[in-house]
Parts: structure tokens; sequence; C-alpha cells
């Protein structure tokens, strides 16, 4: 399976977008600066994720919601009270 996730950060409350094939490694690697992309806005929570079959639909979708606004807003309202 692959994961596309959002994490909050607990330091500056704002999002992060990813995808993995392990959900709890990643978790893991962002919370103890593993990651350069968020090491200095660690602790994180994991607030939501989706699970897929094929990597290239998680990446899509991954994609999908960095670059067009509109599916992220789409999804924040959809989710919005698991993201506050």
């Amino acid at each position: 399976m692959y994961y596309l996730y959002i994490l909050k950060s607990k330091k500056d409350n704002d999002l992060y977008i990813g995808s993995t094939n392990d959900l709890r490694r990643r978790l893991l690697e962002h919370n103890t600066g593993k990651s350069l992309a968020t090491k200095g806005r660690r602790p994180f929570e994991l607030r939501y994720y989706e699970s897929y079959y094929n990597e290239s639909d998680t990446r899509k979708r991954e994609s999908s919601l960095k670059k067009d606004g509109r599916a992220l807003y789409v999804l924040k309202n959809r989710i919005e009270k698991s993201l506050q």
C-alpha cells in the first residue's frame, strides 16, 4: 500500500503534504528531523491520510493537492475539523 498524508506542525500550525509506502516510518522521520523539508517545523501530528494500491495514483494525488489550489480547498472543506 501507498499513502498520501497530511501532517500538521505543532510549531507553526502549517500543513505538510507527502506520500510514502510506510506511514509510521515516515512520520517518525519527520518528527526526528531526518526529513530536511520539515526539520525546522517539528513536531508533527498526522491529521489525514488516504491509501492507494498503486504508487503512481498516490503521486498523482499528492501532486494535485500541492499544485491545484482547488483540489486542496475541496479537501480542506471536507475534513475541516480534522485539520484544526
